[in-house]
């Protein structure tokens, strides 16, 4: 996996940008790229997501547990 995509309206939805601002300090080898939208408006209206590499979505009910999923699937 080389890049996580973040989706903005889930920024101001459900304050993900802190998980961006933390991943990119964190693993700063990755790319992390901002997209308007990523398709996923469902899950965008209940959860903070990201999109690892092309098509893996992974979900969490708080920024803070986004957080780490990420970190334990990254390693």
């Amino acid at each position: 996996m080389k890049k996580i995509k973040y989706c903005c309206k889930n920024f101001k939805k459900l304050g993900s940008k802190s998980v961006y601002k933390a991943m990119k300090k964190a693993f700063p080898e990755l790319k992390h790229k901002k997209r308007d939208c990523l398709g996923a408006c469902k899950m965008c209206s209940k959860q903070c997501f990201v999109m690892l590499g092309k098509t893996k979505l992974v979900a969490a009910h708080t920024p803070e547990r986004l957080y780490g999923k990420l970190a334990k699937l990254i390693g």
